[in-house]
């Protein structure tokens, strides 16, 4: 089926997603109107520089990433000064890849949708600042958008791109990543931003920072998360029963630090575990990062202390999810962030909220990870309503994504 661009627009295309591995035929482009708007989407919160071209929302043109994990993996974690340096030299030829991947040049864009907060300063300041300059000399609109917003919209856009059911409103979203682990009731009706709620969040580690910290305690290597969760079945997750903390006041708030101090107090206990961690960190320094080369350096006790390990952290996820959309009166559960990925916690949540007559919705790995896809289908429903920023707008490492907090019960 063939049919004419709309005056200023390229015609639709075969179109490679290099980071979402799929493609996108003019059968699905012929879903929208012609007119709908190309949005560029910048990310640039924490380590890894990425931009996208979406459009209406809906339909992702490109995504393109350039992660800095090989960087900051001997440093066990993200280092600021290094990621705001790597996001300099990457800044112009990923946004000039994406806009070449999506079939377009800049003048076609409609607006650039950049991550205002929350994230590291200056991580954060190079994204931003890029975009304001790149909107201004194009003449185009500016859109700030809010990390968590994004993570909120890939589920959205996930089952736009895939045809699947559009999660009903209003959703309990949880969020949970290396940076953020948080309970967000979300309502709206499509014609406007969405509007958010804050349930609960952690009162210290989010989950995905003591998955890196177990990791490296055992000498798993950087991140920990994807590691974890593939060794974890191969050990019994009931072998070592850990403690749910019990939250004072808002009983929808979540605690890692103490589950990961309890592995540190595991593992003083055992020194005989000593010799295969240090095995293990020669391994590493080697080279050799696989599941199955670490597998191999582990013994059955330490299998089952990271099967517990990871089982006592997706508990804990689930119950205090699944007790937070009871009385939201939440429709349906939205999963997302990175550690969303893990595939302990997605079997969990659909077995649970399944049982409680919801249904929890996730995004693909790609959308779960930091992308700039996910910032411009948030800045897609600004546009709509004209909510624009000015020049004035600036990174807010701490931008919250609502000044409402929910009552919950004692």
């Amino acid at each position: 089926m063939q049919r004419s661009a709309a005056p200023g627009r390229p015609s639709a295309r075969l179109c490679y997603h290099r980071h979402f591995g799929a493609y996108r035929s003019d059968a699905l482009e012929c879903s929208l109107s012609s007119v709908e708007p190309y949005i560029l989407g910048i990310e640039s919160s924490c380590d890894e520089t990425a931009a996208a071209v979406v459009r209406g929302g809906k339909i992702v043109l490109s995504s393109v990433v350039a992660s800095q994990v090989d960087i900051h993996r001997k440093y066990g974690g993200v280092v600021p000064e290094l990621a705001s340096r790597e996001h300099l030299r990457q800044i112009v030829p990923v946004v000039r890849e994406a806009v070449s991947q999506a079939g377009i040049e800049l003048k076609d864009l409609d607006a650039v949708a950049v991550t205002q907060g929350p994230g590291l300063v200056g991580a954060l300041l190079v994204g931003m600042t890029y975009g304001k300059v790149l909107a201004m000399s194009l003449g185009k609109p500016l859109i700030g958008v809010n990390h968590l917003a994004g993570h909120v919209h890939a589920v959205f856009l996930e089952a736009h791109m895939t045809g699947a059911k559009i999660p009903e409103l209003p959703a309990l979203c949880l969020i949970v990543s290396g940076g953020h682990t948080m309970l967000y009731r979300v309502a709206g009706d499509g014609s406007r931003p969405f509007t958010y709620t804050r349930i609960g969040g952690t009162r210290d580690d989010a989950a995905g920072e003591a998955y890196d910290k177990v990791a490296r305690m055992l000498a798993l290597g950087y991140p920990g998360g994807p590691i974890i969760d593939q060794l974890a079945v191969h050990g019994d997750p009931k072998a070592i029963r850990f403690g749910t903390p019990k939250m004072t006041g808002n009983a929808h708030d979540f605690s890692f630090s103490g589950i990961k101090t309890a592995v540190l107090y595991h593992l003083q206990r055992h020194r005989e575990l000593d010799p295969e961690i240090e095995k293990r960190r020669e391994t590493l320094a080697h080279g050799e990062r696989s599941a199955a080369a670490l597998r191999r350096l582990c013994s059955q006790a330490t299998l089952d202390l990271i099967a517990s390990f990871q089982h006592a952290v997706v508990e804990d996820l689930v119950a205090r999810s699944l007790a937070a959309a009871a009385v939201t009166g939440a429709k349906s559960i939205l999963v997302t962030g990175g550690v969303a990925a893990n595939r302990e916690l997605r079997t969990r949540f659909e077995a649970e909220a399944k049982r409680a007559d919801k249904e929890a919705f996730f995004p693909s790995r790609a959308l779960s990870t930091d992308n700039a896809a996910m910032i411009a289908a948030a800045g897609y429903p600004s546009y709509a309503a004209g909510m624009y920023a000015d020049s004035t707008l600036n990174a807010d490492p701490n931008l919250p994504l609502t000044a409402r907090i929910y009552e919950s019960s004692r």
